[in-house]
């Protein structure tokens, strides 16, 4: 499930647990209700946004116009295909949003590994590091 602006991700109690174990300074867990759910959610925050983007091997980007009314997006990209980013500039963090495309939300590999372990997740992830092709983060 998302919510809202920039679609953060609403977790079970079990997705939330690994973030509180593995990325506790990267993202902010706030409780929310699921009509007709009687387990515990939480919005996923991610809290950290990095300048990470490698734009040289990104497949495709397109950016925002320069005179669009919102002055936020001016320099982000609305879409970007085959998303890569530079690990060297993500400062050790385990969940981000890049700063130029906050759309998406990125997770290290050792989060990832734990977050299937948790199971039904209703996400793919995408490799984001590394050659294209293939699946590992996102």
């Amino acid at each position: 499930m998302f919510a809202g602006v920039e679609r953060v991700p609403i977790v079970s109690e079990g997705v939330a647990n690994v973030f509180r174990l593995l990325a506790p300074d990267d993202v902010q867990l706030l409780p929310v209700t699921v009509e007709s759910e009687p387990e515990r959610y939480f919005i996923a925050n991610a809290t950290k946004v990095v300048d990470c983007i490698d734009e040289v091997n990104c497949e495709g980007r397109q950016p925002y116009d320069q005179d669009d009314p919102h002055p936020e997006r001016r320099g982000a990209y609305r879409w970007i295909s085959g998303l890569r980013i530079d690990p060297a500039r993500t400062e050790g963090t385990r969940v981000l949003r890049p700063m130029k495309f906050k759309i998406a939300f990125i997770v290290s590999e050792e989060v990832k590994n734990a977050l299937e372990q948790v199971g039904n997740l209703g996400v793919l992830f995408d490799r984001v590091t590394g050659p294209r092709g293939g699946h590992g983060v996102t």
